[in-house]
């Protein structure tokens, strides 16, 4: 299973203001969330209960557009990357609770 969809962080997000005050980058765990609701949008309907593996790159700036890409390499676990203007800025994995 491949998925991408558009995503951007509001520059009035409620997370920024301290983060950092008067350059503020988005914190890993908001974009975190936006890979979470991408990946339940994708139709991963499992429950995804743990981020092995995560990798920021380099920071995102609020109302910079980027991309989310999710790819299943094993039917419990897909691996995600956020690309901003062709440079990735964060990646790594979501694994799904085992039944």
């Amino acid at each position: 299973m491949d998925y991408s969809e558009e995503s951007i962080i509001d520059a009035a997000h409620p997370a920024l203001p301290g983060h950092f005050p008067g350059q503020p980058i988005v914190p890993g765990v908001v974009l975190l969330e936006q890979v979470l609701r991408a990946a339940t949008r994708a139709g991963i309907d499992a429950m995804v209960n743990l981020l092995p593996q995560v990798k920021f790159s380099e920071p995102l700036l609020p109302a910079q557009p980027f991309t989310i890409r999710l790819r299943s390499d094993r039917p419990e676990r897909w691996r995600f990357e956020c690309v901003r203007e062709g440079r990735l800025i964060a990646s790594g994995l979501l694994q799904a609770e085992s039944t």
